[in-house]
This record gives structure tokens, sequence and C-alpha cells, in this order.
């Protein structure tokens, strides 16, 4: 089982990025199971934020209050792919962003944050830099 995380980089306050992360060795939605798909992000010196999650059966997204607005969840079932879409970046933004997976819902709004052994599955992650 693998999540792979990419699209990250180095992006101007008020620009935007679009993250991905692809799946392998199990499936994100299937007749057998369906998991909540998240993004989480660490900050230098800081816990492991949860960000925001999905859960296509019942067409639900999360995000936390401080990307709420800015950022947008989503999930391609037939490339086994989860998406985040970045905009009006900001320089508190600067983080490495996780995707994870677990068939629970861990957070569900505010500010929230988590352990790894909270989620099934991570992947590697993926630097944002927001910065002028």
């Amino acid at each position: 089982v693998q999540l792979e995380e990419s699209g990250g980089g180095l992006v101007q306050p008020g620009g935007s990025l679009r993250l991905s992360c692809v799946g392998s060795g199990f499936t994100f939605s299937s007749h057998y199971s369906v998991y909540y798909l998240s993004w989480v992000r660490q900050a230098p010196g800081k816990g492991l934020e949860w960000v925001s999650t999905i859960y296509t059966p019942a067409s639900n997204t999360y995000y936390a209050d401080s990307v709420k607005g800015r950022f947008l969840i989503s999930q391609d079932n037939a490339k086994n792919t989860l998406y985040l879409q970045m905009n009006s970046l900001k320089p508190e933004d600067t983080a490495v962003y996780y995707c994870a997976a677990d068939r629970k819902r861990v957070c569900t709004g505010g500010s929230c944050y988590v352990q790894r052994s909270d989620f099934d599955y991570w992947g590697q992650g993926t630097q944002v830099t927001v910065s002028s």
C-alpha cells in the first residue's frame, strides 16, 4: 500500500497550487471498503494539523477553519487520486503536506491536530513554501 503526493513547490503569497496524491495497493472506493481521504500538514516545529477530508459516498467534504473558502478537496476514483486545490495562499500555509487514508472520519472542522496512528495510511509528503 502506498500513497504518493506531488505538486508542492514555492509560490508567492496570493498564488495557487494543486497537490495530487495517487494511491496504489488499495482502492479508495470499492464495494468492499470506502476510505475517508484527508490532507494533513506539518509546519516546522509544529504538530500534524488536519486540513481537509473527503468522503465520496455521501459527497461530504470537511475543512479546517484555517483553509475554509481557500482550499478545495476532490477525488477521482477512476484514477485513485486525491487532489487539493490551494488558492489565496498565505505564508502560514507553508508546511509539508501529507495525504492520509482511514476507514473512519478523524476530524470534521475547526482546528484539529492529529497523530500518525489516527490514519491507516500516509504518504511521504510534499513541501509547500509560500514566500515572496
